[in-house]
């Protein structure tokens, strides 16, 4: 069995929830993507990362069905793990610092994958929200505290991979921070925390609390 590491990834305040991420600090061990995809899908995380350079920040994203150019949660959790100042992605070079507790990378939006971000009146109705049919990745989101900048979101990626809701999702989060022009206090899911805040020149930071699971 290839080694891996666990992390999770936006975890809430007292430590706990987080979305799951599995990492392989040697990717040399599984060089082609087929091999890569297998394992991903195996492992069933929402995202598993291979690095291919851990000084250089070299990383090759994958969920259970597919290969992404870039992905919020996983850049996150890999900066905080190879405690790294960038990560290299087939989408571009994401900058990434450490600020506290918080682990911190600045993307662009269009790096991200297309989402569909659907607004909702209130809190409740985003928490009441059944998990849709598989076709469309939709960001739920709803106002908190709209002064404050918090929102309550969910996420359903739609793939039919077994993943049927996302528990936190730093790409979608970066999406509606370009869409709205502002810094973000999320939280997601069942209690994972993302902040972000938009930086000059169409670029966006994404932040949050990592843990190392196993």
């Amino acid at each position: 069995m290839t080694d891996y590491d666990v992390l999770r990834v936006f975890c809430g305040p007292n430590g706990g929830y987080g979305n799951e991420l599995g990492v392989v600090r040697d990717g040399s061990v599984l060089p082609e993507r087929s091999d890569r995809q297998a394992l991903a899908a195996k492992l069933g995380f929402s995202e598993t990362v291979f690095v291919d350079d851990p000084e250089r920040g070299v990383i090759d994203i994958y969920t259970p069905t597919l290969r992404l150019p870039f992905a919020g949660h996983p850049c996150v959790g890999t900066a905080w793990l190879l405690d790294v100042p960038e990560l290299v992605t087939p989408a571009g070079v994401v900058g990434a610092r450490l600020d506290g507790e918080f682990s911190w990378i600045e993307a662009r939006a269009e790096w991200a994958p297309p989402r569909t971000l659907r607004q909702y009146g209130t809190a409740a109705e985003v928490d009441a929200l059944h998990v849709p049919p598989p076709g469309e990745w939709i960001y739920a989101w709803a106002w908190e505290d709209e002064a404050a900048g918090r929102i309550r979101a969910r996420a359903f990626p739609g793939r039919n991979d077994g993943i049927d809701e996302d528990e936190a999702t730093g790409a979608a989060a970066l999406l509606l921070t370009d869409r709205l022009g502002r810094a973000l206090n999320i939280t997601q899911g069942k209690g994972s925390q993302i902040l972000t805040a938009p930086q000059p020149h169409g670029w966006v930071e994404v932040g949050g609390r990592v843990f190392l699971e196993r």
